[in-house]
């Protein structure tokens, strides 16, 4: 498949592009005004193939066109009355491997331009928490919250792509689409939101089952409801089903009643959590099925979970893995992450913190044991993991509400993909192994040591310390053109140094006590990641805008510093 840049006539706009017979082309289009016909023209070797058209103004109408003969295709429009939002190209048989060709995108709805960049991003649109990440097929799967024409939350689509490593990714087919009365306006009124994924077996091989929350603002009776979908391609969702119409009864919940999370008890059930809310916080609902498909039969277990510190309303995202053993082995203890909802820590003025709490969890009932927090960062939100083989691996979205509003937009990442560890009463979230796989160059292993400044080139990097002794202190400063940044190490614990400068007093994001020996320090264009002590003390902050930290200095005292170019 090969391209062509876009060509522009006065009154006319092409794309021009190679396709092979059998190509889908997925194309949003929307009329400028009131009275104009929105029309896209597309052709192969000069031969009408389909001419898509809608006079919707508000809200992108979306189109699929499968070429049946292959050749120089040609995609025109108007552009006096026709905007096009995106258009991508893919072949059914072979998008696993080859992924989408995206043809156009409006340059609002780009990526940035990052190319050394080695975080997850989506190709277009705005993107948040992640949904259903697991292994389908042999292959990672990571779904995502998805918004297409802007960078800024709206009406919520998946977004969808695949990886041998959870590192280098195959963009895919927007996966789910929200219900069609929901994409008439771009007024953000709901749409499909965050779930869950799960394998279950179908007539022809294994097939990938989704649990979600469509959400509608002031539906009644309920807002958020859940529903169920069936992908037997793994690359689009079929049709959807509901599967929970009503929050249970007698339990003063709000509204908020969503985020699915099913994951296969230690009774060998399949299980379901949801994060609501009651009079006196937060509350984690449980729900269970003896249906092997999961598609029936979900009844109310109970309540498995209740948090109300720092002023939070919901639970969110809930999700729950067994840790260092397996899931059907009585000893086996179990971690219940999520979100805390519009929390603030009055110590650090944080916000939306994410807690870990480690228990023992028999299929219907959590008796907790021990908690923390997840990341001192606390941009790592919407956690979500899944049992890859032996232990968990997780990801989350690498922001955090308190950066979002409705008047800045910006585009997005994923954290690094972590393991999920117990050791002794504690939980640790080191990078997973193939991280190492990105170390391209090493830049220095002498002068950060010896307290020279030190280039960092494009700025994605791997910085990893070997202190003195435990907890031995330290002061790690950035030259970043946009913020103040650096890593801090001191009586008080392990903290990421950040300032936007506004002249309020900033959040402190700090690990308090924390005394490592080993830090591995990850920088990239738009955010910073600490790792201390494989993960025993895990920090994950978003840097605004995309600029490059230039340059390192250490003061204090280590035995082995070394600075490592990465790249994908």
């Amino acid at each position: 498949m090969t391209l062509q840049a876009e060509s522009v006539a006065p009154m006319l706009q092409t794309i021009e592009a190679d396709l092979p017979a059998g190509t889908v082309l997925h194309l949003w289009l929307k009329a400028w005004g009131d009275g104009d016909e929105a029309r896209l023209f597309v052709t192969v070797e000069r031969r009408d193939v389909a001419d898509p058209s809608t006079r919707r103004i508000e809200e992108f109408e979306f189109f699929e066109v499968t070429l049946g003969t292959g050749g120089r295709t040609v995609l025109a429009y108007d552009v006096t009355t026709t905007t096009l939002s995106i258009a991508y190209a893919f072949r059914p048989d072979t998008v696993l491997e080859e992924g989408i060709h995206v043809l156009h995108r409006d340059a609002r709805t780009a990526p940035p331009q990052v190319p050394e960049s080695y975080h997850f991003r989506p190709p277009f649109g705005w993107m948040n928490d992640p949904n259903g990440f697991g292994r389908f097929g042999g292959k990672a799967h990571l779904f995502y919250q998805h918004y297409p024409h802007d960078p800024r939350w709206n009406t919520m689509h998946w977004g969808h792509a695949v990886s041998q490593d959870f590192l280098r990714w195959t963009h895919l087919p927007i996966f789910l689409f929200p219900a069609a009365h929901l994409s008439e306006k771009d007024d953000g009124r709901g749409g499909a939101f965050s779930g869950s994924a799960i394998p279950i077996a179908g007539p022809e091989g294994e097939e990938i089952r989704i649990f979600y929350t469509e959400h509608v603002r002031d539906r009644q009776p309920e807002e958020q409801i859940q529903l169920s979908a069936v992908s037997r391609d793994g690359i689009v969702a079929g049709t959807s089903k509901i599967v929970l119409p009503l929050r249970p009864e007698g339990l003063n919940l709000t509204t908020d009643f969503r985020d699915p999370y099913v994951f296969k008890g230690p009774d060998g059930f399949w299980k379901m959590l949801l994060g609501s809310r009651d009079q006196m916080g937060g509350v984690v609902l449980l729900y269970e099925t003896t249906d092997p498909q999961g598609a029936d039969g979900w009844t109310f277990v109970g309540i498995v979970h209740r948090e109300d510190r720092f002023g939070m309303t919901a639970a969110e995202c809930p999700c729950m893995v067994p840790l260092g053993g397996k899931g059907d082995d009585p000893k086996t203890r179990w971690a219940l992450i999520f979100g805390l909802l519009t929390s603030r820590d009055p110590a650090t003025g944080r916000r939306n913190l994410t807690s870990v709490t480690v228990g023992r969890f028999d299929g219907r009932r959590f008796e907790p044991e021990f908690e923390q927090e997840l990341d001192f960062g606390s941009d790592a939100y919407a956690f979500q993991a899944f049992v890859d083989g032996e232990e968990p691996v997780g990801m989350a979205w690498l922001a955090n509400w308190t950066d979002f509003s409705k008047k800045e937009d910006f585009p997005t990442a994923m954290t690094l993909p972590r393991r999920v560890l117990l050791d002794g009463d504690a939980v640790l979230t080191p990078p997973i192994a193939a991280v190492e796989s990105l170390r391209h160059t090493l830049i220095d292993d002498t002068a950060l040591a010896a307290g020279e400044a030190v280039p960092l080139g494009n700025g994605a990097v791997e910085i990893v310390l070997d202190l003195a002794e435990l907890g031995a202190a330290f002061d790690l400063a950035f030259d970043h053109p946009d913020v103040k940044l650096g890593v801090r190490l001191d009586d008080e614990g392990l903290a990421i140094v950040f300032d936007v400068g506004t002249g309020k007093t900033p959040p402190r994001y700090i690990a308090a006590g924390a005394n490592p020996k080993e830090l591995r320090i990850f920088l990239d264009a738009g955010s910073i990641e600490v790792f201390a002590d494989n993960g025993r003390w895990t920090g994950t902050k978003r840097i605004p805008g995309f600029s490059a930290a230039r340059s390192a200095r250490l003061t204090g005292t280590v035995a082995a510093a070394k600075i490592w170019q990465l790249k994908l």
